[in-house]
């Protein structure tokens, strides 16, 4: 018997022994929820520390080799990782491709919440591999996934109906969220605006619940403290300055609409490029995107572009860093995150967009210093400010947009500027590309939900035992 059957007998034997003492479903499905909330929280840790064991073994030694190997080891490690990657997609875990969100927008809408062991654990394994490796891709929508592949086994090891165990694929995005970027307030605005589209009173008392209990064991194990660092908590400090916030809205939205442009037009060339196994193009994108970081390495001395893109952009958050490196970085992580996710990786785009976000903001800032004579101080609250304004303009959640980057950074006093910044890229980001990027995903690969999520037909009972889904789903 393999590890994975044997991790799933035992969970399911657990669970089906723990929800028997229960009088009824709602009874179940609290008692589910809960123990989800745990076990998602336990899970997305395992998969932080994993990543940061394999960058420390891959990419981070990659670019302190001696002399100037670093160059050739810089560039190979994201082609090595991935190939690795390639080849378990194709050979073994295909529905664990892309970035996790679209995978668990057609399991809510199509499947009863059905996210199967196989992809749960290749998601955990190949997402580890892209990200350790150096890809330019993130681990916050994988978490997503990987925590609502738990969700979905432990609603079916409970035998829950198909209306719940679909609840419970939005249990698992909330504790995705909460745990990946220490914000479970945010989880639950994200979980309402991407996934499910009304307010079902059940669901939500859920979401909350998983959030929450994510959030507190992600606490207990890595700490308490803001994702970044800050300096000191930002204010708006001169009403003037609102006229470069609203700029760096409407900048926002032309970065938003250049990258997902950019992420659909690479896919479909790759999708359309049969000159070399399909398995071979996640090491053609590692090798552009390591090639982009050897580049960023060797004009800054910076990284970011491959391996862990958040030490880079707290440098940005303190205004510490000069307005070319920003410029350039915003281009090159642009660049190498459509490389990397086009050309079938694995991983996600919340960290690229905060990393993009914060550098347009941070150049936006030099302006404001320039032309006004703000503090230097300033350059810092632009980048935070435009972390939010990216990341509303690509993903088209606003209100968790805001919230995301007052819980990661620990400030709440750029309100004003964070709504008018964010509000402007939404409105023009969906103005000129009405269909979101995870949605374009999924129609490229002629996958097209249903409006508002809402499930079509049950799967059937050999089909929510299955270890794999019938459809694929690999945006």
């Amino acid at each position: 018997m393999s590890n994975a059957k044997w991790l799933r007998n035992v969970l399911t034997r657990f669970v089906a022994w723990f929800t028997a003492r229960m009088a009824n479903e709602r009874q179940r499905l609290l008692a589910v929820t809960i123990l989800a909330g745990g076990l998602c929280g336990l899970s997305a840790v395992a998969f932080h520390l994993a990543i940061a064991w394999l960058e420390n073994l891959m990419i981070n030694r990659a670019n302190f080799a001696h002399g100037h190997t670093w160059i050739f080891w810089t560039i190979l490690s994201p082609c090595v990782g991935g190939l690795i990657v390639g080849l378990g997609l194709t050979f073994w875990a295909p529905a664990a491709a892309g970035s996790g969100i679209p995978q668990v927008k057609v399991a809510f809408a199509l499947r009863s919440g059905l996210v199967s062991l196989r992809e749960t654990v290749g998601k955990f394994v190949l997402c580890a591999f892209q990200i350790g490796s150096g890809g330019s891709l993130g681990l916050e929508g994988p978490t997503v996934q990987i925590c609502a592949g738990v969700s979905s086994l432990m609603a079916r090891a409970a035998r829950l109906s198909p209306t719940n165990c679909r609840r419970m694929t939005s249990v698992g995005m909330a504790a995705g969220i909460a745990a990946a970027f220490n914000a479970p307030i945010a989880a639950i605005t994200f979980t309402l605006e991407e996934l499910i589209g009304d307010l079902d009173q059940t669901m939500l008392s859920g979401v909350i619940v998983a959030a929450a209990l994510a959030a507190v064991v992600e606490h207990s194990i890595l700490g308490k403290t803001p994702v970044f660092h800050m300096p000191r908590a930002y204010e708006l400090g001169a009403a003037s300055s609102l006229i470069w916030y609203a700029l760096l809205g409407i900048l926002a939205a032309v970065v938003s609409i250049t990258f997902t442009d950019g992420l659909l037009n690479v896919r479909a060339l790759f999708k359309r490029w049969t000159a070399i196994p399909k398995w071979i193009h996640p090491a053609v994108g590692g090798l552009a995107t390591g090639a982009m970081a050897a580049l960023a390495l060797y004009w800054f001395h910076l990284n970011g572009i491959a391996g862990d893109p958040y030490r880079t952009l707290e440098l940005a958050l303190t205004g510490t860093m000069p307005l070319l490196f920003m410029v350039v970085l915003c281009v090159l992580k642009l660049a190498a995150t459509v490389s990397s996710y086009s050309s079938g990786g694995s991983g996600g785009i919340f960290a690229p967009s905060l990393f993009m976000g914060s550098m347009l903001g941070g150049a936006v800032g030099y302006l404001d210093v320039t032309v006004f004579h703000h503090p230097a101080d300033s350059v810092g609250a632009f980048a935070v400010v435009g972390m939010g304004a990216v990341f509303a303009g690509i993903v088209r959640a606003p209100m968790t947009s805001i919230l995301i980057v007052f819980e990661m950074t620990g400030g709440y006093g750029l309100v004003l500027p964070m709504m008018i910044a964010n509000m402007s890229a939404f409105v023009l980001a969906r103005h000129w590309r009405p269909i979101a990027v995870y949605d374009a995903l999924l129609m490229q690969d002629g996958i097209e939900l249903p409006h508002g999520s809402k499930p079509l037909e049950p799967p059937s009972a050999a089909h929510i035992e299955a270890d794999e889904p019938t459809m694929d789903a690999t945006a």
